[in-house]
């Protein structure tokens, strides 16, 4: 069959190629059935509508309207894509392939800092001031080594814990790896002070090799300290005969040697030891104890040397340590030792850890220091090499030092760095292709199960829950290619998440579709299939996909980069899954209707199921020849003979009929059964079609009641009745017992006060709830990093800070308010002072210090003489002679009058502001080491000058730019609890923003805010993000269903998710976090599948709200726990993530959501519906429970044929072409049916006995034809009533007093004839008798296909074709009879 069809409904003109699958739709008319009267708006808002514009109910015009036109949109679409399935699939599955491409170029970021800094916050602009100032990757990177004793508790404070931690840093420092083709040491990559060039390349020999690496450790405390500081090689130096290096060195005796030997350097050699001996350099670590003053290299004046006697460890580390240079660098003592108590004269007497500080250099430093090194001259040197260096030797960092514990020694030895973290973190956020397997693969199998039929294969849907679940799976990995295309960043909660957490929200929407496609009607023609599917269940899905995706665009607000990210990426993900289930999962149900209208297997689709089936057998007649009773042309040849194929149908059902008791004038009791002869153990008779109850509520499953197993095999009915019994009983406990029972006051009043209490242990929750999220409950547990971040929050709570000043700042002029900054920290109580009590001194201070010291040179030598006015003699001191320098500078002009007044810094000591940066560029020219140690890390870098000497007498000294930024230096300890960091930031705050206020513009910087300042206004931006998605839901709500009232009590529900979530969270000890706060915005849009289907429900049924809220929860109490269960089957695999935090902060609390949900979704709602639920969408007028049925269409008269249209098609003349319309038609004739009506008295006490078998009276056979009344059927027979007397078709009230009830049996007749065969015109005369007349003088030979001129006549009898009967194993099938063209032996109908 060809079609070539037009469709053209409800404003839309699709134009149909030619396709044999489907019949040609006609335009949409109003088919009813039971469903449409009781939940209207939910079948066809527009069917309520035009009741309510006609008077026949009342209702919510306006949600009606709306929901019309989306339903009709809904419905133009379905049909085309049952048109197009193929093409919908086809191009579907190349767009998700095309999308899921953009995976290979996605970014998992590890940087906690990019993931945590808040987005466009304060935080975030004054980081981005910093790398824009000093450039990404300044400064220092620390590596820590960390050891404790493998005996919880145990002292450290023994020589032998220090030798093991002397062994590990010295390991430490002789890490070597090979990169890019070259060896990489410790010194290549550690942070060395600048120290200043003496442009001889004598002292510069000296200098450069002996400049130590930067290393904070308790061994600084002691001689041995020395150790680690090298050089590799010990220096050979001319006339010292002993190789110097740390252990030996003694700068003092040294430069007192080469001063006599060698006078030409003396004044240089002067100048360095007068710069050495203020740096604190001196005799360097000789006169530091030694840990064993047995070593042979303890030196001779080693305070324990000649005792020979172990110091006191604890004594010599109370205060803190030194390093190499003593005035400069002082190490706290609560950065080095951990787990301290003293004695009463305050020295430590037990420290439980220890830990040192190796610093390696930044990023930027060691790309800069190295580019125009001839060892990376052949390589191409480059930051991104240099940054591999880097990586390198800290991942063997700390494979060396967690390898480096002694044998024996008790102790445990850990390292962290910062590569080690960021390589964790990238391990454990590529995503678990088992769990994902895993994960996927039990969905499938759920899918598969819930949706697979093994009695039946011709109805099951395993198939389609394969199909979707992989459509889902593809929409997913779609998605998140179009994430990585628009650069949103992937981190280890994306990661480690979302596959499992979308895959158990975008299964919902296609349960709910696929089991909705098994509830159409039968009145619904096939062609309307895919459709009416999307405009039941389309709207559903619409609307929860909406206010999902409003709800993870609102999680947005929180302004955290990782969950940020989540939000988006969830979102992108329920819009793809929205797509796929709109336009391309519905063409997979048409495939799969189109199998079950031809009667193929689920999966295996290549078999075709028979079932046994009546043969119906009928007598052929021929349809028409020669000339009557058709005008226009003479008959083609027939490819068989035209025949007339008429089929009666019988069908009965009985009612039995009885009283409670034995007074006639109680209540009856009538149940209603097929009657017995109808079943397929008959061999004759019409197999029974049992309707489906079909899905009348939106939900996240199949709203929809399973088949009945009346007429199947009995040998399948009991094992597949208990396979499905939970649902069936679900469904009946819901309708008979559940909703009822939530409609009495007597439950409403418990189930109130029993959310109420829920209510008050939340609120309980939320208030014992702590803010913050520490790091080690984000490294996986069990991990080496994870330990080292336990051991050292235990014992160590020490973190850098720096207030940095910025640009637009007048340094010179105010001094004071710069002073007044510092101290106002300092003061803090969480600020490390100094050991003697006073305040850490700044760049600023240390800055005025040494121009006083100058000023003192200077004013010695113009005392004595040697500086006079405009010159100096060369008995002047270099110190004298730059002070000189310095002091005539005014900032633009050399003024030689300052020499007689004139102060380098005045009695307040305020830095004279005139000449302020020109002091500055001498400074940091002059005292490398000092201005290193301030760690003032000034930008623009001051000039480089060299001060020329005495002999210099160019007096010009450079201006240094405007500085921009500053940094002041300051070590926080006694930070363990988030609530003491917070404290402290608010209060560092404070200050900051004081000092903005008064001309002093400044910022904090360092860990605690990076981490930390997103918990300042987390609350708010709880509340911000909150009152958007709920506010957003309202109004998504409002504006599709158009009730407010709805809309506030389904918002009310949300919300009370959400607070007994926040306050589970809080008494189970979560802290409240961004992790949290997203997840609390998540819940609102998850918690909607829980509540929006219910609600949804009570607005489309008809009745009371008691009635309502029952035939609600009677759809949707199994698929909405269903759907729980789909939702929780996608977040399982979160339990095995190797992260605590995804387990902690998402598995248990989704686990919590769903129970949540799923208490107030059918428990709260239901009850608040009952007490302040709005009316119905549609009000029956008489306020029952259900539409009238609309009056049907006037019955033929009796004893005439209703001749219909060509099987299954609507007769437009567009349907056919003209030339082609009087071939292949077929006609169907329906006869008014016949009904005949039995009572049979019986006795029902005998109901609850044994069972009396009786053998039916066999069945009468079946004629063509049957007066009404005179056909007497078989008589009734019921396996457990006893017959005793049977009457013929009047029911009598009368009888024996024993006679407690009755059985009625109707039985309909109805005859209809298909006409198959060729028309010989498309105009028809009056209906004539058949077979027609023969032309005069011939009759019709059926062999020859002509006129037979020897006139014989027709035999009737001639050919017996047989119908089958498929029963009820197709839809299709049970409404429409075989196809047009020739009759068969078995057609099937």
């Amino acid at each position: 069959m060809h079609l070539n069809n037009v469709l053209n409904w409800n404003g839309f003109h699709f134009v149909k190629p030619q396709d044999v699958r489907f019949p040609s739709p006609a335009p949409p008319e109003d088919f009813i059935y039971e469903e449409l009267l009781t939940r209207t708006s939910w079948c066809n808002a527009d069917y309520g509508y035009r009741q309510i514009e006609r008077g026949r109910a009342e209702g919510n015009k306006a949600a009606l309207w709306l929901r019309s036109k989306i339903q009709s949109l809904l419905f133009t679409l379905g049909c085309y894509l049952q048109l197009h399935s193929g093409k919908a699939i086809f191009l579907g599955i190349v767009l998700l392939g095309t999308f899921a491409v953009g995976l290979k170029s996605a970014h998992v970021e590890t940087n906690v800092q990019k993931l945590w800094v808040e987005v466009g916050g304060r935080l975030q602009r004054e980081l981005e001031y910093t790398e824009r100032t000093l450039g990404v990757g300044v400064g220092q990177s620390n590596q820590l080594v960390l050891q404790t004793s493998r005996q919880p508790g145990a002292d450290l404070l023994n020589r032998d814990a220090m030798l093991q931690h002397l062994e590990s840093v010295r390991l430490a420092t002789q890490v070597k790896v090979s990169v890019h083709d070259k060896i990489w040491t410790f010194r290549d990559v550690c942070y060395i002070p600048a120290y200043p060039s003496y442009e001889e390349s004598f002292i510069d020999g000296l200098i450069e090799p002996l400049m130590p690496c930067t290393i904070v450790t308790p061994l600084d405390c002691f001689w041995d300290g020395a150790k680690l500081l090298g050089p590799e090689h010990p220096l050979s130096l001319p006339g010292i005969d002993e190789k110097i290096d740390w252990t030996n060195l003694d700068l003092v005796e040294i430069l007192e040697y080469y001063n006599t030997t060698y006078p030409a350097y003396r004044e240089m050699l002067t100048n360095m030891a007068n710069m050495i001996d203020s740096m604190g350099v001196g005799r360097g670590y000789l006169e530091r104890p030694c840990l064993n003053p047995t070593d042979p290299d303890c030196p001779d004046i080693a305070p324990n040397k000649a005792s020979m006697q172990v110091p006191n460890i604890g004594e010599t580390l109370t205060g803190g340590c030194q390093g190499f240079a003593r005035k400069l660098m002082e190490w706290p003592e609560e950065m080095i030792v951990g787990g301290v108590s003293k004695n009463s004269s305050g020295y430590i007497n037990r420290a439980e850890a220890l830990q040192t500080v190796i610093q390696l250099r930044g990023e930027k430093d060691m790309y800069e220091s190295w580019k125009n090194n001839q060892k990376v001259g052949d390589i191409r040197w480059s930051r991104e090499k240099a940054i591999t260096v880097l990586e390198e030797w800290q991942r063997k960092f700390t494979e060396v030092v967690r390898n480096s514990t002694l044998n024996g020694s008790g102790q445990e030895v850990n390292a962290f760095s910062s590569t080690a973290l960021n390589d964790l973190m990238a391990d454990f956020s590529e995503t678990s292709s088992i769990r994902v397997i895993l994960g996927y693969s039990i969905m499938v199998i759920y899918a598969f199960l819930t949706m697979v039929k093994v009695h039946d294969g011709v109805a099951s849907q395993g198939g389609v829950g394969l199909c979707g679940v992989l459509l889902v799976t593809g929409s997913v990995a779609a998605a998140l290619g179009f994430c990585a295309w628009i650069r949103l960043v992937f981190n280890s909660a994306t990661t480690q998440v979302l596959p499992f957490l979308a895959l158990g929200v975008g299964v919902d929407d296609m349960f709910l579709l696929a089991h909705s496609s098994t509830s159409i009607p039968s009145e619904i023609p096939f062609v309307y299939y895919t459709g009416e599917v999307l405009r039941r269940a389309g709207v559903s899905v619409l609307l929860s996909s909406c206010i999902n995706i409003c709800g993870f665009l609102s999680a947005a607000v929180v302004p955290i980069p990782a969950l940020r990210s989540l939000a988006f990426q969830l979102a992108i993900i329920l819009a793809f899954n929205l797509l796929v289930m709109l336009f391309i999962f519905p063409a997979v149900l048409a495939l799969d209707a189109e199998r079950r209208e031809m009667r193929r297997v689920d999966i295996l689709c290549c078999i075709t199921r028979h079932v046994p089936s009546r043969v119906i057998r009928v007598q052929p007649r021929p349809l028409c020849g020669g000339q009557a009773p058709y005008t226009h042309r003479a008959p083609r040849p027939p490819a068989a003979a035209p025949t007339r194929v008429e089929i009666e149908v019988q069908s009965a059902i009985e009612t039995v009929t009885t009283t409670t008791d034995n007074n006639p004038r109680a209540h009856n009791v009538t149940v209603v059964h097929p009657h017995p002869s109808m079943g397929p153990a008959q061999g004759e008779g019409m197999t029974p079609v049992y309707d489906t109850p079909p899905s009348t509520a939106a939900s996240n499953r199949a709203l929809v009641h399973q088949n009945s197993f009346i007429g199947r095999d009995q040998g399948l009915k009991l094992p597949m009745g208990l396979c499905k019994f939970w649902r069936w009983n679900l469904s009946s406990f819901a309708k008979d017992h559940y909703g009822p029972l939530l409609g009495k006051k007597y439950a409403q009043i418990p189930v109130l006060l029993f959310f109420g209490f829920l209510l008050a242990a939340s609120i309980y929750g939320i208030l014992q709830m702590e803010d913050g999220l520490e790091l080690d409950d984000v490294i996986p547990q069990g991990t080496p990093e994870a330990d080292f971040l336990a051991t050292q929050s235990r014992y160590f709570s020490y973190y850098d800070m720096y207030i940095v000043s910025e640009e637009n700042f007048d340094y010179p002029h105010h001094q004071r308010q710069l002073y007044a900054l510092h101290r106002e920290v300092a003061n803090l109580e969480n600020v490390v002072r100094r050991p003697d009590g006073g305040l850490q001194k700044f760049w600023l201070e240390i800055f005025r210090e040494w121009l006083i010291y100058m000023q003192a040179a200077f004013d010695q030598d113009k005392y004595e003489g040697r500086i006079i006015y405009n010159s100096w003699y060369q008995n002047a001191t270099d110190d004298g002679v730059l002070a000189y320098k310095m002091m005539v500078q005014t900032g633009h002009s050399i003024d030689t009058g300052r020499f007689l007044d004139g102060r380098l810094v005045d009695s307040q000591g305020i830095i004279y502001p005139g000449a302020f940066y020109k002091y500055l560029t001498v400074w940091y020219n002059y005292e490398f080491i000092s201005v290193a140690a301030t760690q003032g890390n000034f930008r623009p870098t001051p000039p480089s000058w060299t001060p020329g000497g005495k002999t210099e007498k160019d007096v010009s000294i450079p201006t240094s730019q405007r500085l921009n930024y500053t940094q002041l230096p300051f070590y926080l300890i006694n930070l363990r609890e988030t609530n003491d960091i917070l404290s402290l930031l608010r209060r560092v705050r404070n200050i900051s923003d004081y000092f903005t206020s008064v001309g002093v513009p400044n910022y904090p910087r360092g860990v605690p805010f990076t981490f930390w300042e997103q918990y300042l206004n987390l609350r708010q931006y709880l509340l911000m993000a909150m009152a958007c998605v709920l506010g957003g839901t309202f109004v998504i709500v409002t504006l599709l269903l158009v009730n407010p009232w709805a809309a506030l009590i389904l918002v009310f529900v949300l919300g009370m998710i959400s607070v007994e979530l926040l306050g589970f969270m809080g008494l189970i000890g979560l802290k409240l976090s961004a992790i949290p706060v997203v997840t609390l915005i998540i819940s609102v849009g998850v918690g909607v599948e829980f509540t929006l289907h219910v609600c949804y429900a009570f607005l489309t049924a008809v009745g009371d709200r008691e009635h309502r809220v029952t035939l609600a929860l009677e759809h949707t109490l199994a698929p909405v726990l269903d759907g729980g269960l789909s939702t929780l089957l996608g977040v399982l695999m979160l339990a095995g993530a190797e992260f605590m935090f995804i387990i902690n902060y998402f598995f248990y609390v989704f686990l919590a959501l769903i129970i949540l949900g799923l208490l107030n979704g059918l428990v709260l709602l239901p009850v608040l519906l009952v007490l302040f639920g709005p009316p119905g969408e549609i009000i029956s007028p008489e306020n029952g429970n259900r539409l009238r049925t609309p009056t049907p269409p006037p019955t033929p008269p009796l004893g005439r044929n209703v001749r219909m249209g060509q099987l299954g098609r609507s007769r437009h003349a567009w349907d056919t072409p003209a030339h082609d319309q009087g071939y292949a038609r077929d006609h169907i004739e329906v006869h008014p049916p016949e009904l005949v009506v039995e009572t049979t008295r019986c006795d029902l006490s005998a109901v609850n006995q044994e069972p009396v078998t009786v053998r039916p009276p066999p069945t009468a056979p079946r004629r063509h034809h049957q007066p009404m009344g005179g056909h007497r059927p078989p008589q009734f027979s019921h396996p457990h009533i006893p017959h005793y007397t049977t009457t013929t078709s009047s029911s009598s009230s009368g009888g024996s007093p024993q006679l407690a009830g009755h059985v009625t049996t109707v039985t309909a007749t109805s005859r209809v004839a298909i006409i198959h065969g060729i028309p010989c015109t498309v105009v028809e005369r009056p209906r004539e008798r058949w077979p027609p007349a023969a032309p005069r003088g011939k009759q019709w030979d059926p062999k020859g296909k002509q006129w037979d001129p020897k006139g014989k006549q027709w035999d009737p009898k001639g050919g017996v074709p047989q119908i089958r009967d498929c029963g009820s194993g197709g839809r299709g099938s049970e409404r429409r009879g075989g196809g047009g063209g020739d009759s068969s032996s078995d057609t099937p109908v």
